[in-house]
């Protein structure tokens, strides 16, 4: 999917939620769509799509109609969704015909002459592998199961099963020796390992700092852009952000923020403890 500049920025802007508390109180927000999770239905004569909105858990999903999504630039998205299912509708019906299997065989990167005039006793052992490969992949499950996957693998087939597991959007569970190729496509793992002091497995968490760091700011992001909400009987409460200590502020901020101050004393204005702060050290 190729998005304009322009409609990078669209994307990106912040769209208003009508949302319910626990006693029935409704409050409208600003919050940011971060992707469609591939999730539709229909719901009367509309279609609606499932939305993750940035910084936000999948608790938080909601389902908005294809209308709302298109005035908001989502259009192409929409597009890249309605062919996922159309894919996934067809893979039960899919022709079992020779040019199919071949053309699923390629995709893994089993070539012709080996996928359609080859014995699989006379096939390598990379080969075979590819073989299983395509052979669960061909209903397109929600979820693979890989057991020791890497075995028999040339360093370009690892690389290529790398980047469909990057790509895929199911669930991939794997079994696995490698700790080298688990490790590059896992930002986060759950080791169960024997304790040498008493014998019983343990499970330890590792996790990537970078990324965690990464998943931590993207959340404090989206609660910074968030700037108003609206209550239910249409009133905007304006939501104030934080100020910057002085020692966080840069020369030209500081050169600012001393300039309306002095200003405001000059127009005879009251000043704050906090605008006292900012005078010349």
């Amino acid at each position: 999917m190729v998005l304009t500049d322009e409609e990078k920025e669209k994307v990106k802007q912040p769209v208003t939620f009508e949302i319910e508390d626990e006693k029935g109180n409704k409050t409208k927000v600003k919050w940011r769509i971060e992707k469609l999770t591939g999730g539709r239905k229909q719901v009367k004569k509309e279609v609606e799509y499932e939305v993750q909105f940035v910084g936000m858990s999948y608790n938080s999903n909601k389902y908005v109609s294809a209308s709302k999504l298109a005035k908001w630039g989502f259009t192409k998205h929409m597009l890249v969704v309605d062919e996922k299912v159309a894919q996934r509708a067809g893979a039960f019906s899919t022709p079992l015909t020779t040019a199919n299997v071949e053309k699923h065989l390629e995709d893994v990167g089993l070539d012709k002459e080996f996928g359609t005039h080859t014995r699989m006793s006379a096939l390598s052992g990379g080969q075979k592998v590819k073989v299983v490969i395509a052979a669960a992949m061909w209903a397109l499950p929600h979820i693979v199961i890989l057991d020791e996957p890497t075995n028999y693998l040339d360093r370009d087939s690892l690389g290529a099963l790398a980047g469909a597991i990057r790509t895929y959007e199911g669930g991939v569970v794997m079994i696995t020796h490698n700790n080298e190729f688990c490790s590059a496509l896992c930002p986060e793992t759950w080791l169960m390992q024997k304790d040498p002091a008493d014998g019983i497995a343990q499970c330890n968490c590792k996790g990537d700092a970078e990324w965690m760091a990464k998943a931590a700011k993207e959340s404090v992001q989206a609660a910074v852009q968030l700037d108003e909400i609206t209550d239910a009987l249409g009133n905007v409460v304006k939501i104030e952000k934080e100020k910057k200590s002085k020692d966080k502020m840069s020369r030209k901020e500081k050169k600012q923020a001393e300039k309306i101050r002095k200003a405001k004393i000059a127009r005879g204005e009251a000043v704050s403890s906090d605008d006292d702060d900012w005078g010349e050290d």
